[in-house]
């Protein structure tokens, strides 16, 4: 007979009991590997004194005051190292593979794609915790639980934060999670191999310092947009399985994110069913009373965030944090200890399936080893993704892709020949010898290559054209590399306008003076979007590249896709962001209503919109077959043939979105539901198949999320209906009806 919960410890102990048994650490039911989870987490927690609980909850890191989380030598249990990042690759922890920033690897629109890199980095973050454990070190960015994926979504283009977030659109955002969380934690089914943390939860989205702090930034949000906007990519990462959120810095409509129990309650929990762990941002817990002033003492602050959900602190340095004063707030009355006790249940369940408890031999995670670092194979999924990234805003008359070697080139702009200006915020640490710059890249272009920086640094603050003006004009091809790096969009940062920084426009202009009619192509490396109208008019600048922070193989990538290297590099990526045509089309940081935000709720022109990517070769679509009515809960089944009319194999992604018709509430203009990358050879057509979930198709009412009668059009294309610029590919529609009964 097998005993289930706390009645089969209850059994248990009274079988030690009256045996006369005397519980060692191995005879602990926690260490029990034939019982359930939740038993074992049960019976461990209930051995933990109120002290012991409080060190483990209020030390998540950062720094070595308070990371680990101490042991319980008593227990048998070690000491635990929860503050890790994971966003491209293992992040300040010795070497690791650096794959593309997240939203170049939005980018790409390859869900499979993501999820291989969330894989390669989890078995890079593993090996590097079983070797770390081994020799016995403990501390921040040496444990298995990540603070990763960030998906925020992106709903000002200044905000410095952009370049960790998978783009402006929910639905993509909460697909990219679940890939990413999937591949982070693995696939036994008993044990996981790092644990996700989606973040930063919830209505996030800038201000970082313009016009105001985020610390005690009030973001005021209506229910509609928080609902459609806000929260549907985090509920995709819980239904995907991730085990951790992290609460945000901001007030939303005047109660913290960390102490709001609306969000992280009776939405996360009750509503969504998520039974993990909810870990504060750095120092938000103390910003409750600092910045937000909600409350006015460590006890209480305690008590707040713990009672909304909170079960872990990350504070800087601080050995007297908010939960130092959990045992305080139980005996002030503020929190129950049975509260208390149930919000540190989700961080050893976590353990546990990580395989802390277990032998080691039953967990296939501890071979993992770290071999796996910057292997030949993880190099070259960081080649693909990087690849893959790249989107084509322009290619005057087809100059790309280029067909011939060069006498001489040059490479100029602060970011034709750093390493450092790669790679996006949260980033591995950089290894210069496995970076390869655009110079490095395109050095196989010619037989002489000149670099020239022009700056000083990237903010081009100081710049002297002189020898820039030199190189160009004796070059037969210029590539002008401009951009942002950290130093100008990052965690804390905000841009004030879109503006290329400092002097780099001027550079841009003398490049393409001195060129003189030779050829300049411009590669950008930045997140939010530019003001580059000039470039994009100016007949000089014959193709414009986006880059993104395509970190280690950024050179490589960027030779193989200007050559279309080896017949299949043809770039492909769509822009996951729109880019505004005028600085004043944007609304205030402050103001986070969706009304004029991103392409779902804009309606002007645009410099690229979003979905945006040339090719080198062209697509027809053909045969868009849908049903002609839909009911509640019905999934929308749908086919559509997509050819390669061109003379070269390339990627299409193909888009599909919807328009609600006559809806009783406010709708997004266009939404999109479905998208998928395929690999067509020339004159290949490809019938492709795409089930949009239901709730998908639903608005959001007064009631809540609803199947509305009405008329639903959908377009299916390599581009948005009606887009400017176009892509020069056609796009599909179809009227479906939706009705209440057959």
């Amino acid at each position: 007979m097998t005993i289930s919960g706390n009645r089969g410890f209850f059994f248990f102990l009274l079988f030690c009991i009256y045996s006369g048994v005397v519980l060692i650490r191995g005879d602990y039911p926690f260490r029990n590997v034939s019982l359930p989870w939740e038993a074992r987490v049960d019976n461990l927690v209930s051995l933990l004194t109120l002290d012991e609980i409080q060190q483990q909850m209020a030390f998540g890191g950062h720094g070595s005051q308070v990371s680990p989380a101490p042991a319980i030598p008593r227990l048998g249990v070690g000491p635990y190292s929860w503050n890790t990042e994971c966003l491209d690759g293992d992040v300040d922890a010795g070497p690791a593979t650096s794959f593309p920033q997240a939203l170049g690897l939005a980018a790409t629109f390859s869900p499979d794609l993501v999820e291989r890199v969330a894989r390669a980095t989890g078995l890079e973050v593993r090996a590097k915790y079983n070797n770390y454990t081994q020799h016995g070190l403990y501390g921040d960015h040496r444990g298995l639980s990540c603070f990763s994926p960030v998906i925020n979504i992106m709903r000002d283009p200044r905000w410095g934060r952009n370049q960790e977030t998978y783009g402006e659109d929910p639905i993509l955002s909460g697909i990219l999670a679940t890939s990413f969380v999937h591949g982070l934690q693995g696939n036994d089914t008993r044990y996981v191999l790092a644990n996700a943390g989606c973040k930063h939860f919830d209505v996030h989205g800038g201000p970082e310092n313009i016009p105001v702090g985020r610390d005690s930034f009030d973001a005021q949000v209506s229910d509609r947009d928080w609902r459609s906007t806000f929260l549907p990519a985090f509920k995709a990462c819980v239904e995907a399985g991730t085990y951790s959120l992290m609460c945000s810095y901001n007030s939303i409509n005047g109660v913290p994110a960390c102490a709001n129990g609306v969000l992280l309650t009776d939405i996360l929990r009750t509503e969504w069913g998520f039974t993990g762990y909810v870990v504060s941002d750095e120092n938000a817990l103390e910003q409750i009373i600092t910045g937000h002033h909600y409350v006015n003492d460590n006890v209480t602050a305690a008590a707040v965030a713990i009672e909304a959900g909170v079960s872990l602190e990350v504070s800087s340095q601080n050995t007297h944090n908010i939960f130092t004063n959990i045992v305080a707030a139980v005996k002030a009355g503020e929190i129950s200890e049975d509260t208390v006790r149930s919000r540190v249940k989700p961080l050893f369940y976590t353990r546990m399936r990580l395989g802390e408890f277990d032998p080691p031999d039953m967990n296939p995670y501890t071979q993992v080893n770290v071999s796996l670092v910057q292997s030949p194979a993880h190099r070259d999924l960081a080649l693909e993704a990087a690849v893959k990234s790249l989107v084509l805003l322009k290619n005057q008359n087809g100059f790309l892709p280029l067909k011939q070697r060069f006498n001489r080139i040059a490479v100029v702009g602060p970011m034709s020949n750093s390493p450092a200006v790669l790679y996006g915020d949260y980033s591995p640490t950089i290894d210069e010898d496995l970076t390869v710059t655009p110079f490095g890249g395109l050095l196989q272009l010619s037989d002489v290559t000149v670099s020239e920086d022009g700056c000083t640094d990237p903010r081009c603050t100081i710049y002297e054209p002189a020898n820039v003006i030199d190189v160009v004009k004796s070059s037969e091809l210029t590539f002008v590399c401009l951009g942002t790096s950290n130093m100008i969009e990052s965690e804390g940062n905000d841009r004030a306008d879109l503006e290329l920084p400092g002097k780099q426009l001027q550079l841009l202009q003398d490049a393409v003076t001195a060129a003189d009619g030779k050829p300049v192509v411009l590669l950008l490396f930045n997140a939010g979007p530019l003001n580059i109208t000039w470039a994009v008019q100016s007949p000089g600048v014959v193709a414009i590249l986006e880059c993104f922070f395509p970190a280690q193989s950024a050179g490589t990538a960027i030779f193989m896709a200007l050559t279309n290297y080896g017949g299949v590099s043809s770039p492909a990526g769509r822009l996951p962001a729109t880019w505004p045509l005028l600085a004043s089309q944007i609304p205030e940081m402050v103001n986070y209503s969706m009304v004029g935000r991103t392409y779902r709720y804009f309606e002007g022109l645009t410099l690229y919109p979003f979905g945006y990517g040339l090719s080198y070769t062209t697509f027809t679509y053909s045969e868009l077959r849908t049903p002609d009515t839909l009911t509640p809960g019905e999934d929308l089944v749908l086919q559509v043939t997509v050819t390669n009319t061109g003379e070269v194999t390339a990627d299409e992604v193909t888009q599909v979105y919807v328009q609600w018709i006559n809806s009783s509430v406010p709708t997004p203009r266009l939404q999109l539901v479905a998208f998928n990358r395929t690999t067509l050879y020339p004159s290949q057509p490809q019938t492709l198949t795409f089930t949009v979930k239901a709730s998908y198709l639903e608005v959001y009412t007064d009631n809540g999320w609803e199947f509305e009668p009405g008329l639903l059009l959908v377009y299916v294309g390599g581009q948005q209906p009606y887009q400017e610029p176009s892509v020069g590919s056609n796009v599909l529609d179809a009227v479906i009806v939706m009705k209440t009964g057959r």
